[in-house]
């Protein structure tokens, strides 16, 4: 897996909330009791299993870990989108596909996100043109299913659901709540109580900001591809599934 993609995916972490430094937080982050009591996890799906995903990497549970990234890219999450893509590109957990991954990338870097766009380019590049013929026939169905279009209506129905349910049944507990999440330095930071009810995390729009504010230029990472010519996809347009079913995950590991 590229370090590089990686740092990015744990970027949004190491940023969130601007809360004070803490230890380091227990080796499986999603293990915290408090995570979960709270709420927050599971009515974010996007952050919950690219959670998953990079645990079961850490662990070489590569075959798992495309699962849950697959199911964070479901709810519109573009660091997964991206970790996908890279796994495809280099064989990890599935059979190598550069066509696929490259579908993958594009759709990472639908919103325009520096860094994808950059990986982006630089598969497409890479790939002859049979392949690229194969990667816009193939991201069509991609597309169709994991673009903003049928996922932005997904994270917004779960938001919205969460922060009714938090609120009437949270509102005397919050002072008390603390939940961990891991930053890039193995350290992380953490949401106190105050915090876990901002807007910014329960609003679809405002919590959309929030994701551009941090992947438009993300500051680790680098790629070296040149002009970026072109920021639209070159995948046709095409219908969005909103209602499709969810990809499965590992069974195991399901929070509750």
């Amino acid at each position: 897996m590229s370090k590089r993609l990686l740092l990015l995916a744990l970027l949004p972490f190491s940023v969130a909330l601007a809360a004070e430094r803490k230890p380091a937080p227990p080796p499986d982050p999603t293990g915290d009791p408090l995570m979960i009591t709270a709420g927050f996890l599971s009515w974010h799906p996007d952050l919950r299993f690219r959670l998953l995903g990079l645990e079961a990497m850490k662990k070489n549970r590569q075959e798992d870990a495309i699962r849950y990234f697959q199911r964070a890219a479901f709810y519109g999450d573009k660091p997964s989108q991206g970790m996908v893509a890279e796994m495809y590109w280099n064989g990890q957990g599935v059979p190598q596909d550069k066509a696929l991954a490259y579908a993958w990338m594009d759709l990472a870097a639908e919103r325009g996100y520096i860094g994808f766009l950059g990986l982006r380019e630089r598969y497409w590049n890479e790939l002859d043109p049979g392949a690229r013929e194969r990667a816009l026939q193939e991201g069509q169905a991609i597309y169709a299913r994991y673009a903003d279009a049928a996922a932005k209506p997904r994270i917004a129905a779960q938001l919205r659901r969460g922060r009714s349910k938090t609120t009437g049944s949270r509102t005397g507990f919050s002072g008390n709540l603390k939940i961990h999440v891991p930053g890039p330095d193995g350290l992380g930071e953490s949401i106190d109580g105050s915090k876990f009810y901002d807007e910014r995390y329960w609003n679809p729009d405002q919590y959309q900001q929030w994701h551009d504010s941090i992947w438009s230029k993300p500051k680790v990472g680098r790629v070296d591809v040149g002009e970026i010519e072109q920021v639209g996809s070159r995948v046709p347009s095409t219908q969005p599934e909103v209602d499709a079913p969810e990809p499965d995950v590992p069974e195991t590991d399901r929070l509750p």
